[in-house]
């Protein structure tokens, strides 16, 4: 069934030729019209421009049976205040009927596939983004949706950013991108997952050869490249622990596509 948008609430764009503090505004609200269902974001607007007047873009999902309402503290908005976040509402999982993601093609009729691509053509009508610098990340299930955007999506987003996630075993990577995978020691299947997603990713990325240590927990693979693979191990368990939107923000900032976004998805 073809996807119908239908726009509920828009707010203005940000933009101005230098970059400066611009007042803070409420976050507003955004829903569009997939397949028959309501789909819901919280907006943050940026704080902050950027030279030029372009805005980056972040698209930010939670974990399962989470909320957007209580994701956005994890103030990823406040991390990148010159960026644009989008914090989505999952919907309720068929399975045990937690609101959450998909994690591989097909599933939920790519519901989510779909919202992505929809949210994406609305908000280029209303920021001038800087196509150049459209991100995703995402907690625990929302780290596997972040996953699944890269291979089905890699035209889309400059960098990867999953935390506490993994990435389902029918999701195959094709296009070399920036990724900073961050997972607790004590997060017992997720860190075990981390080294097959590690993997994964430094092969498609082309890096071979032991990684850089980069500060406590982090290593980074490839640290010339303009695809490295970066990963911190944070001593805790299954959480998004105090500092991680900062260090998100500062690998995007670094990270921007050597290209402008695309709107074809993978074939």
């Amino acid at each position: 069934m073809p996807v119908r948008l239908a726009l509920i609430t828009v707010i203005a764009a940000a933009t101005a030729a230098l970059v400066t503090t611009v007042v803070a505004q409420p976050p507003e609200f955004m829903a569009w019209r997939i397949d028959g269902e309501r789909r819901r974001a919280i907006v943050h607007a940026p704080t902050a421009t950027m030279e030029g007047g372009t805005v980056p873009l972040i698209f930010s999902f939670h974990g399962r049976g989470d909320s957007m309402e209580n994701f956005q503290h994890t103030d990823m908005h406040r991390a990148w205040p010159e960026a644009l976040v989008v914090y989505f509402q999952g919907l309720p999982s068929l399975r045990n009927g937690l609101a959450g993601w998909q994690v591989e093609k097909g599933q939920d009729g790519d519901r989510d596939l779909k919202l992505v691509d929809a949210a994406l053509a609305s908000l280029r009508d209303t920021f001038r983004i800087d196509e150049t610098r459209i991100y995703a990340t995402g907690f625990s299930n929302g780290a596997g949706f972040a996953y699944l955007l890269w291979a089905e999506r890699p035209g889309v987003f400059a960098a990867y950013a999953p935390v506490g996630g993994r990435r389902a075993a029918s999701v195959r990577l094709t296009q070399p991108k920036p990724l900073i995978h961050i997972v607790g020691e004590r997060d017992r299947g997720m860190f075990a997952a981390r080294k097959d997603d590690v993997e994964a990713a430094r092969r498609v990325d082309g890096l071979a050869g032991a990684g850089e240590p980069c500060g406590e927990g982090c290593t980074i693979y490839g640290a010339a490249s303009p695809t490295p693979v970066m990963t911190w191990v944070h001593p805790g368990g299954h959480q998004y622990p105090d500092g991680t939107s900062e260090r998100i923000a500062a690998f995007f900032r670094d990270h921007p596509s050597s290209a402008p976004s695309s709107t074809v998805p993978a074939p």
